[in-house]
């Protein structure tokens, strides 16, 4: 656990690519937690905001929770209703960064293509055969077959369908 004396010093902290969760309370002074939760949310991706307040109301609540909070809850917040929701925003946060972790490798077997690879990568996802890909690039249909077999092998796949999921993964068309 880590505790930082305002919001600016947590927002030059590292990125933080580990589960966890931030509790942050709505007055911080000067500033808002809300006015913050964007700045927070985006350095922080994989880590949910639990707000807590005493002067909170619901309109706050509310826009807090559309802007992505995890949870909000009130002051004076008795232990079985936070460390349930402690733990519920951790879990989630495993899931994102699990998640995140898979773009991650993904994203380094991707990159590893050359760009011939990437290119005939695309055509093959999108459900072109080698004949049809050969044409469209000018090369010999055996040269497709060669850059497939490099693309499997460098991407870990079998199937088209395993391309077609990494490349899902990452939103490539």
């Amino acid at each position: 656990m880590e505790a930082f004396e305002n919001v600016r010093d947590f927002l030059q902290a590292e990125e933080i690519n580990l589960p966890g969760c931030i509790l942050l309370d709505i007055f911080l002074g000067k500033e808002s937690g809300l006015e913050l939760q964007d700045a927070v949310s985006k350095k922080f991706k994989n880590i949910p905001i639990i707000y807590i307040s005493g002067h909170g109301d619901i309109p706050m609540s509310v826009q807090a929770l559309k802007n992505g909070a995890f949870n909000f809850l009130q002051k004076p917040v008795e232990d079985k209703l936070l460390f349930p929701a402690i733990d519920e925003a951790i879990k989630h946060s495993r899931n994102l960064v699990a998640v995140q972790q898979e773009k991650d490798l993904i994203k380094t077997k991707i990159n590893s293509l050359t760009s011939r690879e990437f290119e005939i990568f695309r055509y093959v996802i999108k459900g072109l055969l080698n004949k049809q890909i050969a044409s469209e690039l000018n090369i010999a249909e055996h040269t497709v077959k060669l850059h497939r077999g490099k693309i499997t092998e460098k991407l870990g796949v079998k199937a088209v369908a395993e391309m077609v999921y990494l490349a899902e993964k990452l939103n490539i068309r």
